[in-house]
């Protein structure tokens, strides 16, 4: 497993030990992390601490070269909100735990020029696959279901 979506799957399971939604994100920029984060709407009463978002806000202010060499890892498939960030600062390529309980824009990210590498990871689809069977309100509410 690459060690960067590993720190991605610790994020991930930080926050479902914290009682909230199991994805998690890394930033790497010259094979190193610079911010890391997991899903914190429940944690903090948060619109908008999707793993990526609390991610990138924990990385701190960087300049625009540093988004365009940079990586971002997700256990899950960015959704709207996180697609359009990782646009917004032209982060270049997306590492992507698994895509098969939920996708997000991928064919729009892809179209804007973003490399998506999907993982298939069995680690973090089962971890969706349990928290939303557990707890399906939680996750619609996250995604912005019904």
């Amino acid at each position: 497993m690459d060690a960067f979506l590993q720190a991605a799957i610790d994020e991930a399971r930080q926050g479902l030990s914290e009682g909230g939604i199991p994805i998690g994100s890394v930033l790497v920029i010259d094979d190193e992390i610079v911010g890391r984060g997991h899903n914190q709407r429940v944690q903090k009463g948060s619109a908008i601490l999707h793993a990526e978002m609390d991610c990138l806000e924990n990385a701190g202010r960087l300049s625009a070269g540093d988004y365009r060499r940079s990586v971002l890892y997700s256990t899950l498939s960015p959704c709207d909100m996180c697609s359009g960030t990782a646009l917004l600062y032209q982060i270049p390529k997306i590492v992507i735990g698994e895509n098969t309980t939920f996708r997000g824009p991928e064919d729009y990210t892809r179209s804007r020029g973003v490399e998506l590498e999907i993982v298939d990871s069995e680690e973090c689809i089962e971890l969706m696959r349990q928290f939303i069977a557990a707890s399906p309100e939680l996750w619609n509410e996250d995604i912005g279901e019904p």
